[in-house]
């Protein structure tokens, strides 16, 4: 009877130690799979040395728009062709836009003009402007109401503070404006459910959440014991989780929406520029020099680094299209690399 149980003692060891070993390896190569996979490349040889800044997709068109911000140009590409196929070239410095499909207008933010240069996206011709501060670069769109909320002014306009300025897309109209207590602010993430909008104040190594209704601060939100200098930001909102992407050092700070507390920290890709998070996968993608980092959201507090995927120099402007299960990034020339958009599939 005692030999018996010995060796069932034994098996259920060998057992368990075989589980644990298993999934192990399992773990093991579930990290040595890219989350990313390179699918097509769309060569850029035009253009010179510069920064990208921002993309925006229009699905039903097929197109992607991608702003050459040093190059001058909003470039257009074919979804299904992965070519360019349009340049818009009487800009300055582009940096982010809004395409609103139901009345299939481009609307794009140029920093060195100082205004949104508004297109007809189906001739690319001017169709209007919205004059603004000089240094004009982030923005955020409130589909309920129309409204673009644009940052301007601030150090790259020589002024002391930067502005919110709300737009009325309807319009074309400037309807109001949020002063800053910072000269350097970057990007919005807005709610769906509510009034706020979550600023990165990378002035004051904060995220500021302001009332979109009223136009006041509602909170200050310090992340400067982590890191500084917050740049992307992106909002899993059923999660009640801010998703803040800093430079100084390159980190993923996770920031609970209700609270204002820091509830998650991680190493990430140097000089941030562009985050995203998809509810869908639960994944969050993050575009940095040399490398784009993606992380697995396993609860609202616990994330865990899935991928750290060699990019190129400065190449830290990307989107992820969750309807056709896509990643672009946005490759500066440099050197012996030549500018190019990189087309990558999403695994799971």
């Amino acid at each position: 009877m005692q030999i018996l149980l010995e060796v069932q003692v034994k098996r259920s060891l060998a057992l368990l130690v075989s589980a644990v070993l298993l999934a192990f390896g399992m773990g093991a190569l579930a990290q040595d799979k890219s989350p990313l996979s390179l699918s097509n490349t769309i060569p850029l040889p035009q253009l010179h040395d510069g920064d990208f800044d921002h993309f925006v997709v229009d699905l039903a068109g097929n197109r992607l728009f991608a702003t050459a911000e040093e190059n001058s140009k909003v470039l257009v590409f074919d979804l299904k062709t992965n070519k360019l196929i349009h340049s818009i070239d009487d800009l300055k410095a582009p940096h982010s836009m809004l395409y609103r499909g139901d009345v299939n207008k481009l609307f794009v933010v140029d920093g060195d003009l100082g205004e949104v240069k508004i297109y007809a996206a189906d001739t690319y011709k001017p169709d209007g402007s919205i004059k603004l501060k000089e240094g004009a670069d982030a923005s955020s769109y409130d589909p309920k109401t129309n409204y673009f909320y644009v940052v301007n002014g601030g150090k790259d306009a020589k002024l002391p503070n930067a502005y919110i300025t709300v737009i009325d897309t309807n319009t074309a109209k400037v309807v109001g404006e949020i002063k800053v207590d910072s000269n350097d602010v970057e990007g919005m993430a807005i709610e769906k459910s509510g009034p706020r909008m979550f600023v990165d104040i990378r002035g004051n190594n904060s995220v500021e959440v302001f009332d979109r209704d009223k136009r006041t601060l509602l909170a200050t939100w310090s992340v400067a014991q982590e890191a500084k200098k917050p740049t992307a930001i992106s909002l899993d909102e059923s999660n009640h989780r801010l998703f803040v992407g800093t430079r100084d050092p390159g980190k993923l700070i996770v920031l609970d929406t209700e609270s204002g507390k820091i509830v998650a920290s991680m190493p990430a890709a140097a000089m941030v520029d562009d985050m995203a998070y998809d509810a869908g996968s639960k994944r969050i993608f993050f575009a940095g020099n040399l490398f784009v980092d993606v992380f697995q959201q396993s609860d609202a507090d616990h994330y865990v680094s899935v991928g750290h995927v060699p990019g190129a120099f400065r190449a830290k402007t990307g989107i992820f299209v969750p309807e056709l299960n896509r990643y672009y990034l946005a490759v500066p020339h440099h050197e012996k690399q030549t500018a190019e958009v990189r087309v990558y599939n999403v695994t799971q």
